[in-house]
């Protein structure tokens, strides 16, 4: 294969944005969002805890899929909700609307949010735009383009806030797998402890955003928080390069094999709810991203492990996310290492 068809093409902008709202018209990504209690239980609880806020008010649903969010909001006593929604789940969205009586007040509009034209400016915008290792798919340049383009000054965002997170993490699976090889002798005879090297390049070299749950026992150190965006002022060219630092200590002796990325979103109120992918909290659909790094490094009890992140749009598909991490682990040499989403998960599962 020559190396022009090995190198990824760019894809078209229209193409891309075709592919990514027709990967929604399938009935297992929604079943997958409605199913992860974590998720649409904090969406619920975080409309009614603003009641207050939306009751008799005009609310927009930026990406409202099979508008269940529309929906909490017309029976927290939303005066009207537009519920914008670019793919071909619109059309269950408003079967939906119509099964629970509420065609009065929520509205369906079938169409990208950056084309629609909405009838009146709105008093919140509610919108579960959240992807993996909270960028992947970009989805919140549509909510910051609604934000500017719709809401009212003074407006209510849910949620309002967005933090990022890493932590090193011994992956015991890993160091399975990799011991695998110095056992096949005891087992058939045959000596295949040399293919360690090759194992290890092959699951720890890959550039490759892992998508996995992380068990809290694997989990190295406190989490460092790295990034906060705030959805009220957020630009989309801040958007382009998210960046942070991190210092963490780690809690004993293991070997450091990769760094774990999580996020949490918060919703105002007078109780702020927060909805957290750490590995610390109950699984999420989002579950967290993990970044293999090359070696593993032993660490011991405070071994100092910090650095910076930094997240931006991928060249090729400026909806996939990449990572670049820049670390030093104890007395080692500073190393780096850039993470994309691989094709595997080109087909999104989520919001």
């Amino acid at each position: 294969m020559s190396q022009a068809n090995i190198k990824k093409r760019k894809v078209d902008r229209d193409e891309q944005d075709e592919w990514y709202f027709g990967s929604y018209s399938d009935v297992s990504i929604h079943e997958e969002m409605i199913a992860d209690t974590v998720r649409t239980d904090s969406y619920r609880k975080a409309i009614f805890n603003n009641k207050d806020e939306i009751e008799g008010k005009v609310v927009l649903d930026v990406g409202a899929g099979t508008g269940v969010l529309s929906v909490f909001c017309a029976q927290a006593g939303a005066r009207k909700v537009y519920a914008v929604e670019a793919s071909s789940i619109a059309d269950q969205a408003v079967k939906i609307i119509r099964q629970n009586k509420l065609e009065d007040k929520v509205e369906v509009i079938k169409g990208a949010l950056e084309q629609v034209e909405l009838p009146e400016q709105v008093d919140v915008i509610v919108s579960e735009w959240m992807g993996y290792a909270l960028l992947h798919e970009s989805m919140l340049n549509s909510v910051i383009f609604a934000r500017d383009r719709w809401l009212r000054p003074g407006g209510l965002m849910l949620p309002s806030k967005a933090e990022i997170f890493i932590t090193p993490i011994s992956d015991i699976l890993v160091e399975e797998r990799l011991s695998f090889w110095s056992t096949v002798k005891s087992q058939y005879g045959v000596d295949m402890s040399c293919m360690m090297d090759f194992a290890r390049k092959c699951i720890l070299s890959s550039p490759e955003i892992n998508i996995k749950p992380v068990s809290v026992e694997d989990v190295l150190s406190h989490p460092a928080k790295f990034a906060e965006i705030d959805l009220t002022t957020v630009t989309t060219n801040q958007l382009s390069n998210v960046t942070g630092c991190f210092r963490v200590l780690s809690f004993g002796s293991a070997g450091l094999s990769a760094f774990c990325i999580f996020f949490t979103v918060t919703f105002p109120g007078l109780r702020p709810l927060v909805l957290s992918t750490s590995p610390f909290k109950p699984e999420t659909h989002w579950k967290q991203a993990v970044l293999y790094l090359d070696q593993h490094v032993y660490v011991n009890q405070d071994t100092v492990v910090e650095g910076e992140v930094k997240m931006y749009p991928s060249e090729e598909s400026p909806r996939h996310i990449c990572i670049h991490v820049d670390y030093t682990i104890g007395d080692k040499k500073k190393r780096s290492k850039t993470f994309s989403i691989s094709d595997g998960y080109t087909n999104p599962e989520h919001h």
